[in-house]
């Protein structure tokens, strides 16, 4: 005869890991990625320091959990883009929901970790592959957009405008959320909603031609009045 599951029942390996992660999120924010220990975090995820070792073997350990975790959420929400049919309506809404929406606590966090990026060698290792990855994802997204414009003035006839290099637009973007998630980070008062505005009406320009991320001049200005 079956017996009623105890609500004491043991997590999941998936579930403790992700308690685990949330604790630390929250460890690292609160006392900051170089002062946090891994004792706080056990005592965050309510388990002992020995278990937690079982999951995470080193702050840096956990950090790579993080980072993974972070770049799965990407990698969904940029999948959820490349198939959606108002590709870059799709992205504008990405782009608000992680540079707007999110708690400031992520934007801490960003900032906690790429500070002891630039002193720990294994973090500026997992930052940079990160930076790589929405690099290559921005640049794809960037270059399908503006092949769907040029589709689309072919069927209306229209001569087809040439955009921005996308590779340089995505590292511009990049550049500037972030500067948006370091103000979410430091300034209570900063508003990200209307910069983030900016900055979609700024891509918007770059792909039909109208801004050149690279910063190159006119070839012909316009002689000054």
């Amino acid at each position: 005869m079956p017996t009623a599951r105890s609500p004491a029942r043991l997590d999941s390996t998936e579930e403790r890991r992700t308690r685990i992660l949330d604790a630390a999120e929250s460890c690292f924010v609160r006392h900051g990625f170089h002062r946090a220990t891994m004792h706080d975090v056990a005592a965050e995820a309510g388990m002992s320091p020995g278990n937690l070792y079982r999951y995470f073997p080193s702050k840096d350990a956990i950090v790579a959990g993080l980072a993974e975790r972070d770049r799965a959420d990407v990698a969904q929400g940029f999948s959820g883009i490349e198939a959606a049919p108002a590709l870059m309506e799709a992205f504008a809404g990405l782009a608000r929901r992680h540079l707007a929406e999110t708690p400031v606590k992520k934007a801490v966090l960003c900032l906690e970790m790429w500070a002891e990026a630039t002193r720990n060698p294994a973090m500026a290792a997992i930052c940079r592959d990160f930076e790589h990855e929405i690099a290559g994802r921005l640049t794809g997204i960037y270059r399908q957009a503006q092949a769907q414009a040029q589709a689309q003035a072919q069927a209306r006839r229209d001569a087809p405008t040439p955009g921005a290099d996308p590779a340089a637009l995505a590292r511009l973007v990049m550049v500037m959320a972030d500067g948006i998630m370091v103000r979410r980070a430091l300034s209570p008062d900063f508003a990200p909603g209307p910069v983030v505005d900016a900055m979609l009406a700024l891509i918007g320009a770059a792909l039909e031609g109208r801004f050149d991320p690279t910063g190159t001049a006119p070839s012909n200005p316009e002689p000054a009045r």
